[in-house]
């Protein structure tokens, strides 16, 4: 099917939701609800207190309620027993306690809260000097003293009434949660659903089947089984593996029955724009460390161009870090989502 199509279905278990991104039928994006035996997820906010400062790690453990624990690295003028309130900003590393942060933003599809970082900015991808004049007019009059309001780029293709009521809808939201610093540590607001997610964060589709059994319909399953192989396969015969490890993601780069001059870099080329798709897809981020094809040393600022631009279009924040002493390039990718023989186990 040619187009833009979202998928929304509940988990095998029944556990929560899923939502598929399939474009020109072909799966581009999944969001799918963490098992429920995961009580700290990103997005949430939670009333914490203040624990005890780790000097040697940089931060300072809060307690969350329920006894989960985060870890918050901006603790400066932070007294143990202090309440805080605080947000869930990635997944935890396996034994770890979950990173959290003072910076909290509430997200709806048009606007973005933010308490204590007030003022109001329209998204720079909202070019048209008029759309972005009328969205100001229509959102300020809702503007609240200590709230941030952030307009984001879907805003610019839909009326600025609607951008203004959802706008208005999230600074009362993030007006709740600012006042409500008293008491013991306590979950104030959970992540929401894989389907509010998507309508949050996927450009609008040309359809949508939100009915149950719809990724069995659309083939999401079928592309699921193919992201759990760690073989991906790319044009010119290549290929990359892609093997996460308990430090690291590793991947490595083949060149397959090419033995021309060039297949080296055409398939590094190759991997590099596949790989923000896959790991997307499988849920993978942290330390990436990627075993180049053969190549001239002289192509490494080609590859790095590569590289920069196929990240910039991702959705989850990535950067590029450089090379190491052996030619490894290196990339760290925020844990926002969670692998998925972990939320999806066979």
């Amino acid at each position: 099917m040619k187009g833009r199509m979202i998928a929304v279905d509940r988990r095998p278990d029944g556990a929560g939701e899923m939502a598929a991104l399939m474009v020109d039928g072909q799966l581009e994006d999944l969001f799918v609800d963490p098992p429920e035996t995961l009580k700290v997820v990103p997005g949430q906010v939670w009333r914490a207190k203040a624990d005890r400062a780790m000097k040697g790690q940089g931060g300072i453990f809060v307690r969350l309620g329920g006894g989960e624990t985060g870890f918050l690295r901006d603790y400066k003028g932070i007294a143990p027993g202090e309440t805080l309130l605080v947000q869930v900003a990635t997944h935890a590393e396996p034994g770890k306690a979950a990173p959290v942060t003072r910076r909290l933003a509430l997200k709806s599809r048009y606007a973005l809260a933010t308490p204590g970082q007030p003022g109001l900015n329209i998204s720079r991808s909202i070019r048209n000097s008029e759309t972005r004049e009328a969205l100001e007019a229509a959102c300020r009059p809702f503007m609240s003293e200590g709230i941030g309001l952030v307009i984001r780029t879907a805003a610019g293709r839909t009326q600025p009434k609607i951008v203004a009521e959802d706008a208005a809808a999230m600074v009362m939201l993030a007006e709740t949660i600012a006042a409500d610093r008293t008491g013991a540590p306590e979950l104030l607001l959970d992540a929401v659903e894989a389907g509010t997610r998507a309508w949050q964060g996927w450009p609008e589709p040309d359809a949508a089947d939100i009915e149950p059994g719809s990724f069995e319909r659309l083939g999401v399953w079928d592309a699921l089984e193919m992201a759990r192989d760690p073989r991906v396969r790319l044009e010119f015969g290549a290929s990359m593996v892609i093997e996460p490890t308990r430090a690291l993601v590793a991947v490595d780069v083949n060149t397959g029955n090419d033995t021309s001059p060039a297949a080296g870099l055409k398939a590094n080329i190759a991997a590099l724009e596949a790989l923000p798709k896959a790991l997307r897809l499988r849920g993978l981020g942290g330390q990436i460390v990627l075993d180049m094809a053969p190549m001239g040393k002289r192509d490494q600022p080609k590859l790095e161009a590569v590289a920069k631009a196929a990240f910039r279009a991702d959705s989850v924040e990535s950067q590029l870090i450089g090379w190491t002493p052996l030619g490894h390039m290196e990339v760290t990718r925020k844990r926002e989502r969670l692998p998925l023989w972990q939320v999806l186990p066979k």
